[in-house]
């Protein structure tokens, strides 16, 4: 299936991200969440890979077993980072062998402890670049580009952090997929941006259901995602572990519906491997089959 068709149903899409376990045993656990997560219909399943590109061929384990189990299309996500030209080519060689059929294109986070991404030697330096490798050298992947409805953290602005986008969507890509946000006014101002930027092709949020209030500071610090004041305090007032789960969960699921009756084409959850948590706020709710 064409990346660009899993959006063209009236109806809202959705897919899950996963990532590469480090024991055979997380595999096998991974694999059965796999099953229960295929009962909400997804049309695409991502997996990432470690800093610095690390668990690579994890990943591409991962996305065999993931299609082999649901006949699902999957995406690899691939970065720049700490690679050079010919071996970004040998990865791609390898996600065609696996069977993968979209890519997530990616710069990639600076090294840890340094706020600066340094481009290898015979490498690339931004994700338009790997867009457009991808699209000279291996044109039958579809392709999956980042969006930040809260600015980039390397971006001075927002109208250079838009202007970047538009540069990757123009190299060749199909379908933004936003950073995790808490707040859907700015995946909503982000939209709204993009369009009149001129990015047509379908912009889609992320969504992280979380459950844990350390978690969630922790994740929000590093992605430099807000977290309402009032999602703060229902956090802060939790006495255990079962209501923050439940704080987390109603919060992600009053995102969902609130996304989908206003006509996004799709959302991506960033499940962090489970399930209980996306079982629960996607129960009930309807999606494009």
């Amino acid at each position: 299936m064409k990346l660009t068709s899993a959006y063209q149903s009236a109806d809202c899409t959705i897919s899950f991200e996963l990532f590469p376990p480090k024991t055979t045993a997380g595999l096998d656990k991974l694999c059965q969440n796999v099953d229960r997560l295929t009962d909400f219909g997804p049309k695409f399943m991502t997996c990432t890979y470690g800093a610095g590109g690390s668990s690579q061929g994890m990943t591409l384990d991962v996305l065999r077993q993931v299609k082999s189990r649901t006949n699902l299309p999957v995406a690899s996500h691939l970065t720049c980072v700490g690679a050079t030209v010919p071996q970004l080519c040998d990865f791609l060689q390898q996600a065609t062998d696996a069977g993968v059929d979209y890519i997530v294109a990616l710069r990639g986070d600076p090294p840890q402890g340094s706020d600066r991404f340094v481009q290898t030697e015979g490498g690339l330096q931004y994700a338009n670049e790997l867009v457009e490798l991808i699209r000279e050298r291996f044109n039958h992947f579809g392709i999956l580009v980042a969006g930040y409805p809260e600015v980039h953290q390397e971006a001075p602005d927002a109208q250079t952090d838009l202007t970047n986008l538009k540069r990757k969507v123009d190299a060749g890509a199909d379908v933004v997929v936003t950073q995790l946000f808490y707040d859907n006014a700015d995946f909503y101002r982000f939209r709204d941006d993009c369009d009149r930027a001129g990015i047509t092709v379908p912009i889609v949020p992320g969504i992280l259901p979380v459950t844990n209030f350390a978690q969630a500071k922790r994740i929000a610090t590093m992605c430099k995602s807000a977290i309402p004041a009032s999602l703060e305090d229902a956090f802060a007032k939790c006495q255990n572990a079962d209501q923050e789960f439940e704080i987390g969960v109603e919060h992600a699921r009053r995102q969902t519906i609130d996304l989908m009756e206003n006509g996004v084409p799709g959302i991506h959850y960033y499940v962090l491997n489970k399930t209980e948590a996306a079982e629960r706020l996607l129960q009930g709710l309807s999606f494009a089959v």
